[in-house]
């Protein structure tokens, strides 16, 4: 999918009180999914703790994931191929160097219309396909706030629902 220009950018900014509005933005992020039946790269950024993987627990309950999600730190990817559409969680915090990506045949999951959620991305440039969406969690006060900024009109799709949906 083509990447938007500049002047076609679309974002949005989410203010989450608690760990259960970011589990529920996750969970938003699935159903716009599952309405538009196609897959989707998103880059999740922000600092140790912000809700990365709390936001990545919300898009995989809402498929129908029913066990424990927590970070692939030490496996780079937690399959969850039981789900449609599979989904794959990429956790590339310990990635010594992106060609270990090559490696393990990193472009075969972005080939269909899965869903892949990739915490800490920047360690993967280059090797990494551009995202459809891009969301950085920020402390605020005792919550969070997303920034969705969306890559590709496929992410335009999902961040204009969501903006919609969301109270000002």
């Amino acid at each position: 999918m083509m990447p938007l220009t500049a002047s076609e950018t679309v974002r949005c900014t989410v203010v989450l009180a608690d760990e259960s509005e970011t589990e529920r933005l996750g969970a938003e992020i699935a159903r716009q999914v599952l309405a538009s039946g196609d897959g989707l790269t998103i880059f999740l950024e922000g600092n140790l703790g912000m809700g990365k993987t709390t936001l990545s627990r919300g898009v995989l309950r809402a498929l129908g994931h029913t066990g424990s999600v927590k970070s692939p730190t030490y496996t780079l990817v937690e399959p969850y191929e039981h789900l449609r559409p599979a989904a794959y969680h990429f956790d590339l915090y310990r990635l010594g160097d992106p060609e270990e990506l090559e490696y393990m045949g990193i472009r075969d999951y972005f080939l269909g219309d899965d869903i892949c959620l990739i915490e800490w991305a920047e360690r993967g440039q280059g090797v990494l396909p551009e995202p459809d969406l891009i969301i950085r969690l920020e402390a605020r006060g005792h919550g969070r706030v997303a920034y969705l900024n969306a890559g590709t009109r496929r992410g335009s799709g999902v961040v204009l629902a969501i903006d919609a949906a969301t109270p000002d």
